[in-house]
């Protein structure tokens, strides 16, 4: 867990193991967000990279720990490079989890649509 400026400033190098902050987000939620008192909704930008053993990790934790208790979760991954091994993971949770949804941002110009589209309100 990271401060805003550390966030957007921090400038890490190696490689990235995303189930490490899958695993943190079921700790905050469990231990801050009980599910039956706040409704999640969850956003996971990317830039698609992870190593590749990792990936079938963070499906499982999405499918066992993260989109039980969602109302709503997200995956953006943003290159313009062809889809790695996250991207192909979590495709296969589209047609099973009606709460999850995913786009890809390859422009400046996508940023708003891919936004509007995953988060506008549903009709009654």
């Amino acid at each position: 867990e990271v401060d805003e400026h550390e966030f957007f400033y921090s400038q890490e190098t190696g490689g990235t193991i995303v189930s490490s902050a899958l695993k943190l987000m079921d700790e905050i939620v469990r231990e801050r967000y009980p599910v039956g008192q706040w409704n999640i909704y969850a956003a996971q930008a990317s830039d698609g990279d992870n190593w590749a053993d990792d990936s079938p990790r963070c499906r499982d934790l999405l499918v066992n720990k993260l989109l039980p208790n969602c109302q709503y979760y997200s995956y953006i991954e943003i290159t313009r490079r062809s889809h790695q091994t996250l991207w192909h993971e979590y495709e296969k949770l589209t047609d099973e989890f009606p709460n999850f949804a995913m786009k890809n941002i390859r422009s400046v110009e996508d940023i708003f649509p891919v936004f509007r589209e995953l988060f506008q309100k549903e009709t009654a």
